[in-house]
């Protein structure tokens, strides 16, 4: 017999043994082969099981090309999938993440690569998660090119999804601070939900004080439950950036995800130090949800408006003269976009003047 044959005679440890299953491993594989392709744009060489993914750039399509990368999570979001066994769109929140910080400086997004890391590989819910993504790269418009499902067994962390973003941009119309100015106009793209921030202070409001129940209503009268409200996939604001940039050229001066910070903290990461951001808090409706998360658990004004998005999840900051043609193209791509504020001259602060409504 020889020394394999004797290791396994006698019960010796093996791989699956220790907690790692190879098989369940190429079995995802086989599963997501088909739903990756169904990303594929041009550029794309070739297909998943390589040690690298290819995408040739063509340098046709542009002057002076440059490349933006950008890696994100979807934070405790997931384990609100994971408590009520829903992971379809996780995915999609994920894409989200990544591809619009992309489109904050004018980057059109190419390709995702996707890392999953779970205690155990199941391979009909690593496929469900991998289908998700592939969804959303198809929403953006980029290619699912590649990715890693990590089998750590014994760890803490059941299962975790993280994922990295390239995009092209012309250098020349890069978005930024340096081409914002006085008398722009912002203009915010509505989001219906807490897209994928604060999950961990709306969990703790009304699944662990509140102790709501997942399955019961989002608040008295709700027609959908409280899962389906938290588990409301973000919505992809990429492709309408980049169309109301071509309709305008140059009218867009820059643009900030509003993520965790809320609309203060990201919107001032866009202004030059001599300008504020004066934003009318009134001027669009908060989704329900974000009050009965300050009612629940008493939150303060304030940190609601550091942790949440409020109701707001992408803002432009655009050329008065352009303002209307941009907000007519955000609307035909299906954004109710609107009005919430000015560029004027400050310190680099974002003024935030009046109530959100109800």
């Amino acid at each position: 017999m020889d020394a394999t044959g004797e290791t396994a005679r006698r019960g010796g440890a093996t791989y699956a043994g220790a907690g790692v299953d190879i098989d369940a491993g190429d079995e995802v594989v086989a599963r997501i082969a088909s739903t990756v392709a169904t990303t594929h744009r041009a550029g794309v060489l070739g297909g998943i099981g390589g040690f690298g993914g290819l995408f040739a750039l063509d340098p046709g399509r542009f002057r002076e090309p440059v490349l933006v990368a950008s890696t994100d999570g979807v934070g405790t979001k997931l384990l609100v999938a994971a408590a009520t066994g829903r992971y379809g769109t996780i995915g999609i929140d994920l894409v989200a993440m990544c591809v619009d910080d992309l489109v904050c400086v004018g980057a059109e997004p190419l390709f995702l690569l996707d890392y999953i890391a779970t205690a155990r590989v199941d391979p009909a819910t690593i496929a469900t998660l991998v289908e998700g993504v592939a969804e959303g790269c198809r929403q953006a418009g980029c290619a699912l090119l590649g990715g890693e499902t990590a089998e750590h067994p014994g760890s803490d962390t059941e299962l975790d999804i993280a994922g990295f973003a390239v995009g092209v941009a012309e250098r020349d119309s890069l978005l930024g601070p340096e081409r914002v100015r006085d008398g722009d106009v912002l203009v915010a793209l509505p989001s219906p939900g807490l897209r994928s921030n604060g999950y961990t202070l709306a969990r703790h409001v009304l699944l662990e004080r509140a102790e709501l129940p997942l399955n019961g209503p989002a608040w008295d009268g709700a027609p959908h439950t409280l899962a389906d409200e938290l588990l409301k996939p973000s919505v992809l604001y990429a492709p309408a950036v980049l169309a109301a940039m071509a309709i305008a050229p140059g009218a867009v001066h820059a643009a900030a995800h509003i993520t965790g910070g809320g609309l203060a903290g990201n919107l001032a990461r866009v202004l030059p130090p001599t300008s504020d951001a004066s934003v009318a808090t009134g001027s669009w409706e908060v989704p329900r949800i974000f009050h009965e998360i300050a009612r629940s658990g008493d939150v303060e004004p304030e940190e609601m408006e550091r942790v949440f998005n409020l109701g707001v999840g992408m803002v432009l900051i655009v050329e008065n003269t352009a303002a209307e043609i941009v907000l007519s193209q955000l609307r035909e791509s299906g954004h109710e976009a609107t009005v919430i504020g000015a560029v004027v001259p400050g310190e680099g602060a974002v003024v935030l003047e009046g109530s959100p409504s109800r």
